[in-house]
C-alpha cells in the first residue's frame, strides 16, 4: 500500500505503544507488592521503559522529519486537522517530558536507576531533595493520568476514522 507510513515509523509507533502499556502496568501494579524485590522490579521496569521511550522518540522524530507523513484520504476538514496535529504534538511532548520528570523524581527522592540485571546504578544528576521529589512525583503522576485520557482519545479517534469516517488514517499505520 503506497499511502502508508514508512516501515520504521510504523514499527516505532507499535513498539512505543507496547512499551507505554507495560510502563503503565508496571507502575499501576507496583502496589500489589510489599516493600522488597517485587516492588523494586516493578519500579525499575517502569524507569527503564520510560528511558527506552525517551530514546526511541528521538529516533521516531528524526524518521518522521526525514520520511514525512502520508496524506489522509480523503483529506480531513480543518476542524479535524488542527486538533489532530495538536493531539500528536502533545503525544510527542509526553514521550519527552514524562521520562525526564520520572528521572528527576527518582534522583531527588534518592532512588537509584540500576542498569538491568546488575548492581550498577546510574549516577544521579540531581541532589536529593525530598520536597522537590514530592512535587515532581505529583506532576509526573498528574500528567500521566491526563495522558490516559489523551492516549484513549488517540485510540478512539483512530477507530472513528476507520469505522465511521472510513478514511485511511488507521490503515496508514498498519
Amino acid at each position: 500500500m503506497a499511502n502508508r507510513y514508512a516501515p520504521v515509523l510504523r514499527y516505532l509507533h507499535w513498539i512505543m505503544a507496547g512499551l507505554i502499556l507495560v510502563a503503565y502496568l508496571a507502575i499501576e501494579q507496583r502496589g500489589a507488592f510489599g516493600r522488597g524485590t517485587g516492588r523494586f522490579v516493578m519500579m525499575q521496569t517502569h524507569f527503564w521503559i520510560g528511558i527506552s521511550i525517551f530514546l526511541l522518540v528521538w529516533w521516531r522524530l528524526a524518521a518522521r522529519i526525514r520520511k514525512g507523513a502520508p496524506p489522509i484520504t480523503p483529506a480531513l476538514p480543518a476542524w479535524q486537522a488542527i486538533p489532530a496535529k495538536l493531539l500528536h504534538l502533545s503525544l510527542y511532548a509526553f514521550f519527552i517530558v514524562m521520562p525526564i520528570l520520572g528521572m528527576m523524581t527518582a534522583w531527588t527522592d534518592g532512588k537509584a536507576l540500576y542498569v538491568p540485571f546488575t548492581d550498577i546504578a546510574l549516577p544521579a544528576l540531581m541532589a536529593e531533595n525530598r520536597d522537590l521529589a514530592h512535587q515532581l512525583e505529583d506532576l509526573h503522576g498528574s500528567i500521566g493520568e491526563a495522558f490516559y485520557w489523551v492516549i484513549g482519545l488517540h485510540i478512539v479517534a483512530a477507530l472513528y476514522h476507520h469505522f465511521f469516517r472510513r478514511d485511511d488514517t488507521l490503515r496508514r499505520m498498519k
